[in-house]
């Protein structure tokens, strides 16, 4: 790790690239966690309940920006459910 200094020292041009290269992996694992802990189309526990895409509510958006998305139940598939259960 001191010789990672050392370099940083000797050689400056290359504190912006480590720099950007710490902000990318720390976006991306924040985001990952982000996805993991809150979003309910995420599955990490595959044997505690075997249809999780049943739990999702529709009227929730998913996405990060949902635009002009309005969901409405189709009927038959409704229906398909009930019989289902």
């Amino acid at each position: 790790m001191l010789r990672f200094f050392e370099l940083l020292r000797k050689r400056k041009e290359l504190i912006p690239i480590v720099a950007l290269m710490t902000a990318a992996a720390s976006a991306g694992t924040g985001t990952s966690i982000y996805f993991l802990a809150t979003k309910t189309d995420v599955i990490v526990n595959k044997t505690g309940n075997p249809t999780p895409w049943e739990n999702v509510d529709p009227k929730k958006p998913q996405k990060l920006m949902t635009i002009d998305q309005k969901w409405e139940p189709v009927e038959e598939l409704q229906m398909l459910k009930r019989y289902t259960k």
